[in-house]
């Protein structure tokens, strides 16, 4: 590990829950469906809470994890900074007129023609500059804060979906599955376990790793163990296993009766477009699933990035049109949400080896018909002369965005998802408000104004928009690591006035960014000597 902020007890406790999760397989019986290992997790009255009675007890979420880290300015290139990007990359950055615009000052990498067409169609939000404070640049340990929801110098054995399935069903597995809940309730495709749906219990499904063993699980059998305490242990998590790979069975059914419609699927190689028709056929096939989770890799690209890239965002682009397609023609778009998240984006400047080295923010996706289309959030500010050690500045945290999606496409209360998250995070208005769902957008006056003069020398004022509430302001460096906090505490309403003084502060590009009634917003500084 090499995040800051992080202590060896911090690693001790990461590294002993991945060392249980590897210890403990019979906890994740795989079995296959269309070629790809399915974790099934169990229904939960807690996402029955969650979903008020109305069209939203029917709503799915399709998580799309892009695992290495995606560079995010190629795959959303900022046009006005386009000579910057030049300066800064000359060795990958992408021809201007073969990018595929989608807005003025916007476009996409020439691979992604799936993915304008959706944005034209109005399918797809993009949401600009999406991190956490005091990014961390480990894949383990920032993907872990993502998938958990922890901030940086937090450790969690728990994910944010996982904690909110254990509110309702703490000692789960038992009864279930039942004549109420008869499927599962969360399917991950794919080998990896996942902290995002680890709960306080540990992970609450298994699954079979070839038709032997799901034969086994579905007759109660189990194979001989010791007659020791291991033994006895292992024999528990076996039988635990049996009870929860009942699940496999609607799984099953669902996946033989769904049906596949859509010409778009790639006839090519595509791993995101086999894990994302085997979702459409659950679907059309009638499972009454609401979370998935599949994933693409490769994205880390220190070297030959274009190489690498390139088809990545191919396959993404072409897998999601697909899925999308399938939905329209079952009519069933309306019903699916979809997000994309990696655990970190890539420096502005690229490297000697025509790659991008580990970075901090980077734009999230979502796609369906229910989204509120278009681009969300200012553009990234690149510098004039880019240093390797350079990044993207933070706009949007991304638990706002979690706690968008739980409240505005499930209807949860803002009280499960302060107990979800850990804490409140403001939402942003990202999904369409629908009936049957109690959403309220925030109500805020809170607004951060770029500083002046700027660039400056020897001091600088910030100015914020306050409502009077606890405002804090947190000075950072080009690299994310904080400098100092400039100003925390409760102010009059109004504009209000903090002095820098920068005389300490070296030549550089700096980032100021204000918290305040879970909003986070974050602006760019120079220092000049």
């Amino acid at each position: 590990m090499h995040g800051k902020h992080f202590s060896e007890e911090s690693q001790e406790i990461l590294m002993k829950r991945r060392d249980f999760l590897k210890a403990a397989p019979a906890t994740l019986l795989p079995f296959l469906v269309g070629g790809f290992s399915i974790k099934a997790f169990a229904d939960s009255p807690m996402l029955h809470n969650m979903l008020p009675m109305s069209s939203a007890s029917d709503r799915i979420l399709v998580l799309v994890q892009l695992i290495g880290g995606n560079d995010g300015l190629q795959t959303v290139v900022p046009l006005d900074q386009y000579s910057k990007l030049v300066a800064a990359r000359p060795n990958i950055v992408l021809a201007e007129k073969d990018t595929l615009k989608i807005t003025d000052t916007n476009a996409f990498h020439p691979n992604m023609v799936g993915m304008q067409n959706l944005y034209k169609d109005g399918k797809i939000a993009i949401v600009q500059n999406v991190s956490y404070p005091e990014a961390n640049y480990s894949h383990f340990r920032s993907m872990d804060i993502w998938l958990s929801g922890a901030n940086y110098n937090q450790v969690l054995t728990t994910g944010w979906i996982g904690r909110y399935l254990d509110q309702e069903y703490p000692g789960f597995p038992t009864g279930y599955p039942n004549a109420n809940t008869p499927d599962p309730i969360a399917i991950q495709i794919g080998a990896a376990v996942t902290l995002g749906l680890e709960g306080p219990n540990g992970n609450m499904g298994m699954t079979f790793s070839d038709p032997t063993a799901f034969n086994t699980v579905i007759n109660n059998t189990t194979s001989p163990t010791a007659n020791t305490r291991a033994g006895d242990e292992l024999k528990y998590i076996r039988a635990v296993g049996q009870q929860l790979e009942k699940f496999g069975t609607p799984v099953k059914s669902a996946a033989a009766k769904g049906k596949t419609l859509s010409a778009k699927w790639p006839t090519t190689p595509n791993v995101l477009a086999d894990q994302l028709r085997i979702v459409a056929s659950l679907i059309s096939g009638g499972l009454q699933t609401k979370i998935y989770l599949v994933n693409l890799g490769g994205f880390d690209s220190h070297t030959d990035q274009r190489r690498d890239q390139d088809p990545l965002l191919a396959n993404l682009s072409d897998a999601m049109a697909a899925f999308q397609d399938e939905l329209q023609l079952h009519s069933l778009e309306d019903r699916v949400l979809g997000m994309t998240f990696s655990e970190f984006g890539r420096r502005i400047k690229s490297n000697d080896s025509g790659g991008t080295d580990h970075g901090s923010a980077a734009p999230l996706f979502l796609f369906g018909t229910k989204v509120i289309a278009g681009m969300h959030g200012d553009n990234p500010v690149l510098p004039a002369t880019a240093t390797p050690d350079d990044n993207l500045a933070m706009q949007y945290d991304f638990r706002q965005i979690y706690a968008s999606v739980l409240k505005e496409w499930f209807g949860t209360s803002d009280t499960e998802i302060a107990t979800t998250l850990l804490k409140k995070y403001a939402t942003i208005p990202i999904i369409q408000q629908q009936a049957g769902v109690i959403t309220s957008q925030p109500t805020t006056s809170i607004q951060l104004l770029q500083n002046y003069p700027n660039p400056c020398n020897a001091s600088t004022t910030l100015s914020f928009r306050s409502s009077g509430s606890q405002a804090t302001i947190y000075l950072s460096d080009i690299q994310g690591r904080l400098v100092r906090t400039v100003y925390e505490g409760k102010g009059g309403t109004g504009i209000q006035s903090v002095v820098i003084d920068t005389r300490d502060l070296p030549s550089g590009t700096y980032f100021y960014r204000l918290e305040s009634e879970g909003i986070s917003i974050s602006k760019e500084m120079i220092v000049v000597r």
